[in-house]
Parts: C-alpha cells; sequence; structure tokens
C-alpha cells in the first residue's frame, strides 16, 4: 500500500466515531449528550471530547435542554447552522418535487413543479434550476443531490419509467453547473427506506413497503439497507405476474401486477377506458365508494382483494417482520378492511397466518420517497472519508 493511500485511510479513520454519531443523530433527531452517552456507549468524557469536536467542525451545534428532575444538566444536539446538506428530489408522474435535508434528516425550503408525462426536457430544466438556485444560496454546504425517480433506476441510472412515459434518462444534466454528486434511486425503494428507519417498520430487521401510485412498486429492507440486486433494478414489484397474462403492461411485459391494484385497475372494473391521471382517478373512485355508491364500492373491492393476495404472496417469499403500505395503498385498504384483511390471510402460508406480519400504514406518507432520498443522500455525506472531506474543504482551510 502506497504512503498516500495508507495517510488517506488513517485521516477517513479519524472520523469514525464521529459518523456513527451524526448516524445516531438522524435515526434520533434532537438528542441529548446523555442519549448519546448511553446509546453510544461512550463515557462522559468522550462524550464532551466528540461533540466537542463536531461543534468546531461544523457539524453539530449544542443547546441546553430543558430541565427534568434533578438530574445533571446536558445538551441537545442539533445541525450545525452552518452545516453540510442535502437536496433531495423526487420525480413524479405530475409533479416533481424537492427539499433541502439536514443531518438530522428534517426536510426545509421545499418547492414543487408541476408538468405532464412524457415532458421530459420541461422537468429536468426546473429540476436543474432548483438545483442552481439551491446551490447559489447555500454554497459549499450543499454536499450532494439525491433523486427519487418512479422509474426502473439500474447503475444509478433511470432505464425506463411506464409512469413518466420515458425511456432511458440521463440525469446529470442536473448537478452539471453546480459539479456535484448524484444519487438516483426507485421512489418506492427510497419510500421503503424512510419506514425501515424513522417511520412505521422502523425497529424491524427485514420490512417490506409497498406504495401504490400509477401501479405498484416496493422494496426489501434489511437492517436500514434496501436489497436492490444486482445492478440496483431489483424491487419492481409491480412487474410480477400476479395479474391477468392477457393484459400488456407499459414495461414489455405481460400479466403485471401494475395493472390490478391502481386507477387503471378501477377503471376496468367500472367498464371504463385507462385514465390518464391513474392516481387522480383513483382517489375519485375511491370518494364515491366511500358514498356508497355500488360499482365504485365493488371495483374497489376487487383492487383491494388483488393488492392484499400480492402482499401475502410477497411475506411468503421474503418472511419480513412487518409490511408497511405507503400512497394509495393505505387509502385502498381504509376503503375495504375486511377484503383486504380476508385476503392477505387467506393468500399466506398456513405457518404464518399464526403470526402473521402485520401490516401498518406508512408514516411518512406522500413524503416517504423524499424523506428516502434525504436519507440516501446523508448516508453518503456522512461517511468518514466525506466528514474528513468537508473538514478539510470547509473548515480547516478557513
Amino acid at each position: 500500500m502506497s504512503t498516500a493511500m495508507r495517510s488517506g485511510g488513517s485521516r477517513a479513520a479519524r472520523w469514525r466515531v464521529a459518523a456513527e454519531v451524526l448516524a445516531y443523530l438522524r435515526d434520533r433527531p434532537h438528542p441529548t449528550r446523555a442519549d448519546l452517552t448511553r446509546d453510544l456507549g461512550l463515557s462522559s468524557g468522550s462524550a464532551t471530547e466528540i461533540t466537542a469536536r463536531l461543534r468546531h467542525c461544523r457539524l453539530l451545534g449544542e443547546e441546553p435542554a430543558p430541565v427534568v428532575g434533578r438530574g445533571r444538566p446536558t445538551t441537545v444536539l442539533r445541525p450545525h447552522p452552518d452545516g453540510p446538506l442535502v437536496l433531495a428530489m423526487e420525480l413524479r408522474q405530475e409533479e416533481s418535487r424537492w427539499a433541502v435535508a439536514t443531518l438530522d434528516g428534517r426536510l426545509h425550503e421545499t418547492g414543487a413543479q408541476r408538468h405532464g408525462p412524457g415532458d421530459v426536457r420541461r422537468v429536468l430544466a426546473a429540476l436543474a434550476g432548483a438545483v442552481r438556485q439551491v446551490h447559489h444560496r447555500h454554497g459549499g454546504r450543499l454536499r450532494t443531490v439525491s433523486v427519487a425517480a418512479a422509474a426502473t433506476v439500474r447503475h444509478g441510472r433511470v432505464v425506463q419509467s411506464a409512469a413518466l412515459g420515458w425511456g432511458p434518462v440521463d440525469l446529470s444534466v442536473l448537478v452539471a453547473d453546480a459539479g456535484l454528486p448524484l444519487l438516483v434511486g426507485n421512489d418506492a425503494t427510497l419510500a421503503g427506506v424512510a419506514e425501515a428507519r424513522t417511520g412505521a417498520t422502523a425497529g424491524a430487521r427485514t420490512a417490506l413497503h409497498l406504495l401504490v401510485d400509477v401501479g405498484i412498486g416496493g422494496s426489501l429492507v434489511v437492517n436500514g439497507r434496501p436489497v436492490t440486486g444486482a445492478t440496483g433494478a431489483g424491487g419492481e414489484v409491480g412487474h410480477l405476474p400476479f395479474g391477468d397474462p392477457a393484459l400488456s403492461c407499459p414495461c414489455g411485459a405481460r400479466g403485471c401486477w401494475d395493472l390490478e391494484v391502481d386507477g387503471r385497475a378501477l377503471a376496468r372494473h367500472l367498464g371504463q377506458d385507462a385514465p390518464t391521471d391513474a392516481y387522480g382517478y383513483a382517489l375519485r373512485v375511491l370518494d364515491r365508494a366511500t358514498a356508497d355508491d355500488r360499482p365504485a364500492t365493488a371495483a374497489v373491492r376487487g383492487v383491494v382483494t388483488a393488492l392484499a393476495r400480492g402482499a401475502a404472496g410477497l411475506v411468503n417469499a421474503h418472511d419480513p417482520d412487518a409490511v408497511s403500505l405507503g400512497g394509495l395503498a393505505a387509502a385502498l385498504r381504509a376503503a375495504a378492511p375486511d377484503d383486504f384483511a380476508a385476503a392477505y390471510a387467506g393468500g399466506l402460508m398456513a405457518f404464518h397466518r399464526e403470526r402473521p406480519p402485520p401490516v401498518l400504514d406508512a408514516a411518512h406518507g406522500d413524503l416517504g420517497a423524499l424523506h428516502g432520498a434525504a436519507a440516501v443522500g446523508l448516508d453518503h455525506i456522512t461517511t468518514e472519508a466525506a466528514i474528513a472531506d468537508w473538514y478539510e474543504t470547509r473548515v480547516r482551510q478557513r
């Protein structure tokens, strides 16, 4: 090993505990120094030293914690007001949106842009403009851009999106002017990461997340990390052949589960043409079902049954501790809970029925993918090497 390589490795290793502290801050926003000492197994002296060091590096800030009882005073840890930032972005069928994430995972400075399906140039231009504005506002504090896309992502690139009407798309144009690292992930995968870390399935070793929007996406998250396969394209549960093989999916396959669980499926049940806005159409049918419209109720029950049976099949395949439902999935189940419960139980292997994995509504709601993009971006900027680079470029040279 060369001297330069040893020097670089040693430089990064100095920040190992710092990386652990910043990861802890994301999992438990605004902890006290006493929490840090207890949960990370640090001595009081070590906790004092590391927090002082992170204050100096503009990574952590501290303020007195509210006094409770007669214990020793402590402090609440927060992101430093001049600390590093991530720009999280989400590409949806009808809208793109973004937010700036601080080291505790909280989202700030949110923005959004409406667009039509297939309008690639306009979408990318709007997002590139948002990146430029945020970079101009925060300069070197902005360390990476992390994108959640309603698309199949392979090797960090969008290769296909039936929802957006896109083929392969190079998103590097978003960061071309800013010269920042770009991370790209599937929206359902990243929503699952958010739920597993700080949402409905937090604490579960293995968690399954299902997100219904236009079609259905999903992710299997193990110990807070998504299982994405050899090239990053894993988790495309909507293209499992759980549906009618006579139906062709825009992805190129036949009989996809995607076609059974969204607004397009509801339209087929109602004898109507596929809607151009499948998400909005589904919301309108759900409203009708709530108002006791019989055809709408029957359509919803059919879609809910397809959703629950597929969920059971994935439970049989992956054996998760818990399942979370995001997007329209939670609203669909709420509209026909008995149908969901019966189809879910009926699809489980017998041994799973004794203690079936609970099916929970997503805690992050409509913001799951954005929170997940922020989480993955924060992982990227809080590695030992990334913290060392932050110190060298933003602190030491000043």
